[in-house]
């Protein structure tokens, strides 16, 4: 892929899911960076950019086709997350004297949305003026995975001309919900030359993180970083400590001092190997930092590349998990006449 190319947005089909067509829309931007996205689950399927020799590479993990998206192991690798992402303890919440409960599809307590979360529904897609914004609606209706309301979700996902995958999600309801959204990709600046990230250099702009148990549900205690394996104020290779870990990394990050609605540094991985660098801002207060601890070397990705453990690296900007039953935490309740309104930005260079 060659510089000057015109901005552009174009689509394909890619399958079909429950009677209906999947489209895979592919975003180009006049440095040449291609994203694509398809309109079920959200799915950013791939990441195209230059390392510091000008080499195209992709650097995110996926599959090949839609079956690999639909199929029961996928870990939610480059899906839209909802209506709240990370884990609820116990399944369940209590909202305005009702207690509600939820699916329990990790470990007795539910998971990004439950058993058919927004990463497992079509979503409406429709290309925006100016070439490189592609809008994804959902209708999630009152009790649906047991959350109260009917929530209207919409996402765009904007590739600007400075490299930057702007993700900008709003969400209205009906009825007071907990909400939070994000996005699950997975990422290896190598491009696949690398088969894990353990030499990737991190930086997490956070003095503070969220304890968790051994069913990584929050303990409410935010202890903070310094001088502990959870301290990338300055970059650390993510395997530098990663042993010190129990389980690796899978852990929320409360970001330092935000702007409120300002997209503030959350955190900057560099591969020195290409020299690919990624910066991720975010309006979000916290950010989980995820080592793929849970690839095994069974999951098929693109190319028939077996991803094995720490393939990638996630950076799910968010509130803090089991928020609903944290009254300490930030709110992430949506009340009806509101609306959510988050944004984050990942941007791609090389140094």
């Amino acid at each position: 892929m060659s510089k000057n190319n015109l901005p552009s947005i174009t689509q394909v089909k890619y399958g079909v899911f429950n009677d209906q067509d999947v489209t895979q829309f592919t975003l180009t931007n006049a440095a040449g960076m291609i994203v694509k996205i398809i309109d079920y689950g959200g799915y950013v399927t791939n990441i195209s950019v230059p390392d510091t020799a000008g080499v195209w590479g992709d650097v995110t993990l996926g599959f090949d086709s839609l079956a690999g998206y639909t199929q029961k192991d996928n870990p939610y690798m480059g899906c839209l997350v909802g209506r709240y992402a990370n884990r609820i303890a116990a399944g369940k919440f209590k909202l305005d004297g009702v207690t509600y409960k939820l699916p329990l599809n990790n470990n007795g307590n539910s998971l990004h949305g439950g058993e058919r979360g927004f990463s497992k529904v079509m979503w409406e897609s429709e290309s925006l003026p100016g070439d490189t914004s592609l809008r994804l609606t959902y209708d999630s209706k009152d009790g649906e995975e047991g959350y109260p309301g009917n929530c209207k979700a919409q996402v765009v996902y904007t590739l600007t001309p400075g490299n930057e995958l702007k993700i900008h999600y709003t969400a209205t309801t009906d009825k007071a919900t907990p909400i939070n959204l994000t996005n699950h990709s997975y990422f290896n600046l190598s491009a696949g030359k690398d088969s894990t990230i353990l030499g990737h250099e991190m930086l997490i702009n956070a003095d503070k993180y969220t304890v968790v148990n051994e069913q990584l549900i929050p303990t409410g205690e935010l202890p903070a970083v310094k001088g502990t394996a959870m301290d990338f104020n300055v970059p650390v290779k993510v395997g530098t400590d990663i042993a010190k870990v129990a389980g690796g990394y899978d852990h929320n990050w409360v970001l330092n001092k935000r702007t409120p609605g300002v997209p503030e540094l959350a955190a900057a991985v560099y591969d020195s190997r290409s020299g690919r660098y990624m910066e991720v801002f975010t309006t979000q207060p916290g950010v989980q930092f995820y080592s793929a601890n849970f690839l095994n070397g069974t999951l098929t990705g693109k190319n028939g590349v077996k991803y094995v453990k720490h393939a990638g690296l996630c950076l799910e900007t968010q509130h803090f998990p089991d928020s609903p039953n944290q009254p300490a935490f930030p709110n992430t309740i949506l009340k009806p006449g509101e609306t959510y309104d988050q944004t984050t930005i990942y941007k791609f260079t090389t140094k």
